[in-house]
């Protein structure tokens, strides 16, 4: 067994691309190494913004011999195909054999050793690695996210020395440190001499442990001014992706900028500056800063620390010009300028949109917030800062006095913007929220700019898992999906938007409960439990459809799910091997003659009277057991002659059957299930 470790140096890797390019890494030298057929123990990746680094552990030295026999066309099959399998299995005719009437190559894969197959993998994974964004240089014949300097390359130790021409390199045993506190080459004869020397030459390899770092040294920073480090991942993340000697270092906010509300200060520090917030015990923000260098100083950071702090007052002195400016400017003035911004060249303007917005709202402050809920874009603050959109428009309604339903509205219409972010739970917010995502939805399917595989331009699945987390968070047992979708619609009619004449309502809806489905799939609920019931009938409501997708789940952990789902099974397959219409005959009670067609007649009458109320209360797995419990009287049903000699006999057995079938697809379609 033997240790493979390789390193591309090049400049500097955008922090945002670096953990997922150590995790395709990983994937891709799995891929191939396997594919080479050799064994290993373990892979792993680091990166640093000058560096992604993968090491292997356990590598065999060599394959091991395999023969295969692999299957060609049948013997009077045209020459065409014999050549292309010819060539496929790497072998002539002649030494191929006939048998069972096909063509049979036997395939020997001799032993091969690893160090003359490593090439091949380095170069592979070279073509196959795929960047966001990626440029050229005048050495390389293939785009990379940046220049590639040097490639280390080592075997057991020793330099496995070869031509990458899609760099212009060869691989080497080489690697740098630190570029300005160690820039000098480092030989390197193992992984464990790597780490150390890159240790030695201030570059923590690993991403986790500087963010560990930058965490610990921010905290403890916070502590010794009674305050606490404000959670930011994202943040954290990037921050460790820009440095590979970080050093957290604390720095005081100009007592000037301390009135500016805290999204304002937070984001000014966080987007232009990449500094993190601090927060007294009160909540409020604290009068500092937190940053992380990428270089030790020899005076505590303070020469440094003066220097970004000049920078924060550049930065914080605009944007406290703009927010004083906006202030000072109603924000029912702005609205009329809306009029001027197109939110899509087929959907008209955002003074449009927020018309077909107060169309659809249902109370006066839910028609305020929808007034308004726009106006903060055309401010200088989202002007600056376009990611403050809804923040400063909560924030500038409450300075100039509107009522805090309104301003918490226009604040939180566009939550929930992620999988991490918090719903609106206010009733004006909950309906303006609900009002923006449908009105997009409905708009770009209506002029057929749809999502399409991996593509989705204008947020729109985001905008449906929106609408549907918005409903369940929120328990909206009676919101009418259809209805709001319809009447947008009806709003861009009156507005003369042209839609497709492909486009119908049932579109939208089929988007969101396929969103719904894929939802549910992630919490664990088994697909084919949420097939069953998304595929019953006709229910539009998200909280009963995910409800009965669980309910169904757990009652079919049980001996009553399978009974009532093999009974179910029965009745369709008896009806899907007849040939009876039953579309023009209903069931003639009065001829019933056999006790057990009566019984289950009575059962399945009674049952129709139960079913709505149990469906409109929720009551899943109480409706699905009282299903449950009819199995014995359809066993004695089905002792019975189903397909009788008699006529209306047969017509009517075939008409219970139905019956039972309709009314278990009330709840879910039991045939979707598996087992």
């Amino acid at each position: 067994m033997s240790e493979f470790l390789l390193e591309f140096f090049s400049e500097e890797i955008p922090a945002r691309m670096q953990l997922k390019a150590a995790t395709d890494l990983k994937k891709l030298m799995e891929i191939a190494v396997t594919k080479e057929g050799l064994s290993f123990s373990d892979i792993k990746t680091f990166v640093t913004p000058r560096r992604l680094t993968c090491v292997v552990d356990g590598l065999a030295i060599q394959t091991v011999e395999s023969v295969e026999e692999r299957r060609g066309p049948r013997i009077d099959a045209p020459a065409a195909a014999m050549t292309g399998f010819l060539k496929s299995a790497a072998i002539p005719q002649d030494k191929c054999l006939q048998k069972d009437g096909y063509w049979y190559a036997t395939i020997v894969q001799p032993v091969q050793q690893t160090e003359t197959l490593i090439p091949s993998i380095v170069r592979g994974i070279i073509r196959d690695f795929s960047w966001a964004k990626s440029m050229r240089w005048p050495e390389a014949t293939l785009p990379w996210v940046r220049p590639v300097r040097s490639v280390l390359c080592l075997l057991n130790g020793k330099v496995n020395a070869f031509e990458i021409p899609e760099f212009g390199l060869t691989t080497n045993n080489k690697t740098y440190g630190h570029r300005f506190l160690a820039p000098k080459e480092l030989t390197v004869t193992s992984f464990a001499d790597y780490q150390e020397k890159l240790s030695n030459a201030y570059v923590v390899l690993d991403h986790q442990e500087r963010q560990q770092f930058i965490m610990t040294g921010l905290t403890a920073l916070a502590k010794e001014k009674d305050c606490q480090l404000e959670s930011d991942p994202a943040l954290l993340i990037e921050v460790a992706g820009l440095t590979e000697c970080p050093q957290p270092l604390m720095g005081a906010i100009n007592s000037a900028f301390m009135h500016l509300p805290k999204s304002i200060l937070s984001t000014s520090m966080r987007v232009h500056q990449k500094y993190f917030t601090f927060i007294d015990k009160d909540g409020n923000i604290a009068p500092y800063f937190g940053l992380v260098a990428n270089t030790l100083s020899t005076d505590d950071g303070k020469e440094m620390l003066r220097g970004y702090e000049r920078v924060l007052r550049a930065r914080l002195s605009d944007a406290a010009f703009f927010y004083d400016q906006d202030c000072d400017i109603a924000l029912e003035t702005l609205v009329p300028k809306l009029n001027k911004i197109i939110f899509h060249a087929k959907l008209g303007t955002l003074g449009q949109r927020v018309e077909r917005f107060i169309a659809l709202a249902t109370s006066v402050e839910t028609k305020r917030a929808a007034m308004l809920c726009k106006a903060d874009l055309v401010s200088s603050m989202v002007g600056e800062f376009p990611e403050l959109q809804g923040v400063m428009g909560g924030i500038y309604t409450r300075v100039q006095g509107e009522v805090e339903n309104v301003s918490q509205a226009i604040q939180e219409h566009y939550q929930p913007v992620g999988i991490s972010d918090t719903c609106p739970t206010n009733k004006v917010a909950i309906e303006l929220a609900l009002i923006d995502k449908v009105d997009a939805l409905v708009g770009f399917f209506g002029i057929g700019e749809t999502p399409t595989g991996s593509k989705d331009p204008f947020a729109l699945r985001r905008a449906a898992l929106g609408i549907i987390r918005i409903i369940r968070e929120n328990n909206l047992k009676d919101y009418h999906l259809r209805e709001i979708l319809t009447q947008a619609a009806d709003r861009y009619q009156q507005q003369e938007v042209k839609f497709i004449k492909e486009f119908h309502i049932d579109q939208v809806i089929d988007f969101i409960v396929e969103r719904l489905a894929h939802m549910l799939r992630a919490a664990g609920i088994r697909h084919d439990c949420i097939s069953a019931v998304l595929e019953a009938d006709q229910d539009e409501n998200i909280c009963s459809l995910a409800d009965r997708a669980l309910s169904l789940m757990h009652f079919m952990e049980g001996n009553a799910g399978a009974s009532l789902q093999a009974a179910f099974r029965r009745a369709q397959g008896i009806l899907a091997k007849s040939d009876v219409d039953l579309s023009s005959h209903q069931l003639e009670i009065s001829s019933l003659n056999d006790v057990m067609e009566k019984n289950l007649f009575l059962q399945l009458e009674k049952l129709s009277v139960q079913t709505p109320e149990l469906l409109n209360s929720g009551k899943y797995l109480e409706l699905m057991q009282i299903l449950a419990d009819l199995r014995p009287t359809i066993d004695d049903f089905f002792t019975l002659k189903i397909n009788a000699d008699s006529e209306i006999d047969r017509l009517n057995r075939f008409a219970l059957l139905q019956r039972l079938i309709d009314q278990t697809r009330q709840v879910a379609d039991f045939s979707k299930l598996e087992g």
